[in-house]
């Protein structure tokens, strides 16, 4: 039985996938201004519009339908990992649309070949795992361990992130209703926290110093992964929301791994 009725749980959707983006994208943009790329990349990897994806799917769906979508997200992380990657090194030398608009399709690209297979935890865990040893290597060279990075200030610039980002999300949900059958457990990991975040950011601190949070996020967005694996394993012996709140905190913890492990190491 249906708690909402599809348009009213559409509109419900939409409205909390915007006010989350828009509340992390901005967080994010200040954290790269107060804190550095290093807390920007911690921020804008967590699970916070795939974790709305996932209470929508929640609401609506069996516990066994969450398990199988907890696969999807697994595989296309691999696409998350090459579209953070394809921007990092683009925007070195190129400009928002050329490196936003390259990664974007990566990400599509990707996903569709993805969807092509008919997938198994540990084999789209395994092909997630391989991506990132070379996207993670990769983006090495574009991590800087640069402080605070100043944006020029304008009346009513919070605002104005926010309302970008909430416009670009809800174009975004409606384009992916209308295209109807892509994978609700992949298209819940599209990146749409970090792309609007390079929306906001490119334009005022240049392409290499928004590459850097992209190039820190690879490490932080593994935990996406490990926590989608939690979800598809504990969704029907547990429920779907311990499941959910299981894979929360897996994500979290690796969080913190990375960060005790990066400030041990006086990289970040």
């Amino acid at each position: 039985m249906h708690l909402m009725s599809p348009e009213l749980l559409f509109w419900f959707g939409l409205a909390l996938k915007m006010a989350l983006t828009a509340t992390v994208v901005v967080i994010t943009s200040v954290a790269v201004e107060r804190s550095g790329p290093f807390v920007g990349a911690l921020i804008g990897a967590l699970p916070t519009a795939a974790g709305a994806a996932y209470v929508i799917l929640a609401i609506e769906q069996s516990p066994s339908f969450i398990a199988a979508s907890a696969i999807g997200t697994i595989a296309v992380n691999a696409a998350v990992a090459i579209f953070a990657a394809t921007y990092a090194v683009l925007a070195q030398r190129h400009g928002l649309l050329a490196s936003l608009g390259a990664a974007t399709v990566a990400w599509f690209a990707v996903a569709y070949a993805l969807r092509l297979v008919e997938w198994a935890p540990w084999s789209a865990a395994a092909v997630s795992a391989a991506v990132y040893a070379i996207t993670i290597p990769l983006s090495w060279r574009y991590r800087t361990a640069s402080g605070p990075v100043r944006f020029v200030r304008r009346r009513f610039d919070m605002p104005l992130r926010a309302l970008t980002v909430a416009i670009v999300v809800a174009a975004v949900t409606t384009a992916s209703s209308a295209i109807g059958s892509f994978a609700s457990g992949m298209f819940a990991l599209f990146p749409i926290i970090l792309g609007s975040a390079i929306v906001i950011m490119h334009p005022r601190i240049g392409g290499k110093a928004t590459a850097s949070m992209l190039a820190h996020t690879q490490l932080f967005l593994i935990g996406l992964g490990l926590g989608a694996f939690v979800l598809h394993y504990l969704a029907v012996p547990l429920g779907v929301w311990p499941a959910l709140l299981a894979a929360l905190a897996v994500n979290l913890v690796w969080s913190g791994c990375v960060v005790v492990a990066v400030r041990r190491r006086g990289a970040a």
